[in-house]
């Protein structure tokens, strides 16, 4: 067992930095981390070659996809298969967002 702290917190991304993202644990089948994006911010991310899995820890905005889209908050849980385009759009309160991949991140690069 391990505990994984620090994960799904808010962090201001580093200064002139659009976004943050931090990986807290990976192991060759799944990886954990946070992406915060400050409100009025920029998703700025490309899709990327794992499975994933978002839950919205704090914050509001919209998720968008080639084939949807949906607002999200507190407590929400949103998948995307690898490779789907997806961007955070009109983050109105700071978003901070635990992620989980699954294989780990960039195993399949």
């Amino acid at each position: 067992m391990e505990i994984i702290k620090g994960a799904g917190e808010w962090a201001p991304p580093a200064a002139g930095a659009a976004n943050d993202w931090v990986e807290h644990f990976k192991v060759s089948d799944l990886s954990v981390g946070t992406y915060c994006i400050p409100a009025g911010g920029v998703d700025n991310q490309s899709p990327h070659t794992e499975d994933e899995i978002y839950v919205v820890t704090s914050g509001r905005a919209r998720i968008v996809t080639p084939s949807d889209e949906a607002e999200v908050g507190p407590g929400a849980v949103i998948f995307v298969p690898a490779g789907e385009e997806h961007r955070f759009v009109d983050i109105t309160e700071d978003l901070a967002l635990l992620v989980v991949f699954g294989p780990a991140y960039g195993s399949r690069a």
